[in-house]
């Protein structure tokens, strides 16, 4: 069965395995139209390449690079505002842009918390994700972005409080900071990824600079595996219904 096709917009480098892996390669092995867009990091930087890669694994083609600099490391892309300074307008312009072109169905980004770490990237992006994503079916806005394309829903990643309660106690650094969960009755998808663990966690590998410097990835590559399983293997989503029409088909990550 082939799936709805899917387009995953989020902030960083690392963040499309480690939020959404899963259903990226799930819906990329149905033979759905599967593309990722990364808000920041400019071509030529070393972790563009490493992103290349994870793309690769994932089955969702060629990355898309906004081109904006990380919040926390102008060096992302030299010359370039960072992406919570650049102007609201030229970023959702570029982000329709790619919605009209990759046409999904489906669009997938971070949750209005910016996850569990609430980087001010990943706010940034869902608010930018939500306004494009509704904005690419609109004739009259951004015609210069190409023919309007409007998705049938958002899907936002995020954690409910259940899931999440537990890894303090197996990752000990997670203790050290306040993790940002969602009540479990926002979740609207959950989804069983572990037919797609072993892409999703190559992926995540294939961002081998933030493996190095122990940061999501490096935790993860350090858990005993069953428990890095466990925490990997179901994503969670809340979904923004966009086409009214299409709210009857209720087209969703699974069918």
């Amino acid at each position: 069965m082939t799936l709805p096709s899917l387009l995953a917009v989020f902030a960083h480098p690392d963040d499309e395995s480690l939020a959404a892996g899963g259903v990226v390669a799930r819906h990329a092995a149905s033979g759905a139209r599967t593309a990722i867009v990364t808000a920041t990091w400019a071509e030529g930087t070393p972790r563009a390449a490493e992103l290349a890669d994870a793309v690769r694994l994932l089955g969702a083609g060629h990355p898309r690079l906004l081109g904006y600099a990380d919040a926390r490391v102008p060096e992302s892309a030299p010359g370039r505002p960072r992406l919570c300074e650049a102007p609201l307008d030229e970023a959702v312009c570029a982000l329709v842009a790619h919605i009209r072109e990759v046409r999904p169905r489906i669009v997938v980004t971070h949750d209005a918390l910016g996850g569990l770490t609430g980087h001010p990237d990943h706010v940034h992006t869902h608010r930018v994700c939500l306004i494009a994503a509704r904005a690419a079916g609109l004739a009259e806005l951004y015609p210069q972005a190409g023919e309007p394309w409007q998705p049938d829903a958002l899907y936002a990643a995020t954690h409910p409080r259940s899931a999440v309660g537990a890894l303090g106690a197996k990752v000990p650094r997670a203790a050290e900071r306040e993790l940002r969960t969602v009540p479990d009755e926002w979740i609207t998808a959950t989804v069983d990824v572990r037919p797609w663990l072993e892409a999703k966690y190559a992926a995540i590998l294939a961002h081998r600079s933030e493996v190095t410097r122990g940061a999501a990835p490096g935790i993860l590559a350090a858990m005993p595996e069953a428990d890095r399983s466990a925490f990997l293997s179901t994503e969670y989503y809340i979904r923004h219904d966009l086409d009214p029409a299409a709210r009857s088909q209720r087209t969703g990550l699974t069918g």
